[in-house]
């Protein structure tokens, strides 16, 4: 049995590979799932990417890509390492992530489906009809999701205000 705030390395290890099984299950590439397992587990502030290889035991290049497609994505930021020519990455802090939604990126998918309904020309067809509800889909999603980035934020708003400052 774990003490509590005793770190475990294996298990965080372990962590590690269910996380990026998980995310690449969901789609993310492996790679970069793993990465971002790896920021999301690291003490430091951000890792450069030679820990990063280092720790997951993967090559430059792996991890070199990986954290490009984290940064495409939102999901990893870089910065500029302190006194050092070398780049720190990190796991996207929460604004990061919900601000991705607020973006209207699932408004941007109903509205390639929308495209899709006017090509086969309109929502009474079987083709279209379902093309319809997919687009309804996407934007009852785009509303629930920015409900619940909003709720999301003034919980942890709360949350930092309730922490002792140390």
């Amino acid at each position: 049995m774990q003490r509590a705030g005793h770190r475990d390395e294996e298990a965080v290890r372990r962590f590690v590979e269910h996380f990026a099984l998980t995310f690449s299950d969901m789609g993310v590439p492996r790679m970069p799932a793993r990465v971002l397992a790896a920021l999301m587990v690291a003490d430091e502030p951000g890792l450069t990417a030679a820990q990063i290889s280092e720790w997951l035991g993967v090559s430059p290049a792996a991890v070199s890509g990986a954290v490009r497609y984290l940064i495409h994505v939102g999901m990893a930021v870089r910065e500029p390492a302190p006194g050092s020519r070398r780049d720190l990455y990190k796991a996207a802090e929460s604004s990061t992530y919900t601000s991705m939604i607020r973006s209207g990126i699932y408004k941007r998918f109903a509205d390639i489906v929308d495209e899709g309904v006017m090509a086969v020309g309109d929502e009474t067809s079987p083709a279209g009809a379902r093309l319809a509800e997919m687009r309804d889909f996407f934007l009852f999603v785009q509303d629930e999701m920015s409900a619940a980035a909003d709720r999301w934020e003034g919980m942890r708003a709360e949350r930092q205000r309730q922490q002792p400052e140390g």
